[in-house]
């Protein structure tokens, strides 16, 4: 059975950086895309990254510039380095992995526990 672990969250001040990790069992990384997505109190879960088998990478508008997705296929690892960290970033974030012809949207997959991040002064 697949599973993902996610570490690294904490607290940190606005303009700081953070890398989540993401540990997944199994083989799964053969032809699936792993994404980080992100749900912030009384709102709706989003996709902020992911990257597919073949390295081709997506970002939320909301973190291009800013944030940036990496997997080592090798050690069945996705990274998410988060840079000039905002309030706004504040959230639970969700490893997840699902078939590169899947959807970015929608519960699809397998999701880890989550990290939180919390961005404040």
């Amino acid at each position: 059975q697949v599973q993902l672990v996610e570490s690294g969250g904490g607290l940190v001040q606005p303009g700081g950086s953070l890398r989540l990790s993401c540990a997944a069992s199994g083989s799964i990384f053969s032809g699936n895309k792993m994404g980080w997505y992100r749900q912030a109190p009384g709102q709706r879960r989003e996709l902020v990254a992911n990257i597919r088998s073949g390295g081709l990478v997506y970002y939320a508008d909301s973190v291009k510039g800013r944030f940036t997705i990496s997997r080592d296929n090798a050690k069945t690892m996705v990274y998410l380095q988060m840079n000039s960290l905002k309030p706004e970033d504040t959230a639970v974030y969700f490893c997840n992995v699902r078939p590169d012809w899947a959807p970015g949207l929608g519960d699809i997959g397998t999701w880890g526990q989550g990290t939180q991040v919390t961005v404040s002064s």
